[in-house]
């Protein structure tokens, strides 16, 4: 049996698509930063399990709190402006039936723009995916921010697809970026990292330079240029906060 879990906070224009592509699962549980919006109200529509837990700026804190609070044999994570695909849907109930891994790699498409991106900054995602259905008790998420699920088990990898719908606009790609690359810079400065002036400069111009051009970014257009650009803003902003941190300690 398998359970899935989605963390929210204020998803409520996204949400609903979400829990619909997971009715597959045998329980759906939401884990709630406190949201302000009616993506309560959305949830309560499909599931009873709803627990509010403040985020405390630790995404990998709050999905191992959830892998401690569902109930069944496996797990699977989707985020809240995600959709399981139906292919994707039959291909985990398959797997996890069959028992050969204890975690599985699920591709993930991005569509933002118009458009299906496939290079630059997605490109990994894409191609390989990330950890996002796992068994109970053979590992465990790490990274406050940016989390990853660490294992020492095989892993299985999925054909099929995680649907994203990110940023349904610029202001609002803006505003994720400005979030997030704050509660990034706080998780460096723990962690040591001092960026220097230099840094500051050139690092956003490489990672643009690398997404757009070696990583294939153009060839998704006007929206590939424009996805590179602003998560090189998101660098930039990420060591430009970090950089008075440390000067005022």
């Amino acid at each position: 049996m398998i359970s899935a879990v989605v963390l929210t906070h204020n998803s409520a224009k996204t949400l609903g698509r979400t829990l619909v592509s997971l009715k597959f699962c045998d329980e759906i549980l939401i884990i709630d930063d406190n949201s302000t919006d009616n993506t309560l109200e959305f949830a309560k529509k499909f599931t009873n399990r709803i627990i509010r837990r403040p985020l405390s700026e630790n995404f990998a804190g709050q999905r191992n709190f959830a892998m401690r609070e569902e109930r069944h044999e496996w797990t699977l994570f989707v985020d809240a402006d995600e959709v399981v695909s139906p292919e994707l849907a039959v291909e985990i109930k398959k797997n996890i039936n069959k028992n050969d891994f204890s975690t599985y790699y699920i591709k993930r498409r991005d569509h933002w723009w118009g458009r299906e991106l496939h290079h630059g900054e997605v490109a990994e995602a894409y191609k390989f995916g990330f950890i996002r259905l796992m068994k109970k008790n053979v590992g465990k998420w790490v990274g406050e921010v940016h989390e990853e699920f660490s294992t020492d088990q095989p892993s299985g990898f999925l054909s099929s697809f995680l649907d994203h719908y990110p940023h349904p606009t610029i202001t609002e790609f803006i505003e994720e970026v400005n979030r997030y690359s704050t509660l990034r810079s706080r998780e460096l400065v723990k962690n040591g990292y001092k960026p220097s002036i230099i840094e500051i400069i050139f690092v956003p111009f490489g990672k643009f330079f690398y997404t757009y051009f070696i990583k294939f970014g153009f060839a998704d257009g006007a929206a590939g240029f424009v996805y590179s650009f602003l998560m090189s803003f998101h660098s930039f902003l990420t060591r430009a906060k970090a950089y008075p941190q440390n000067n005022h300690k």
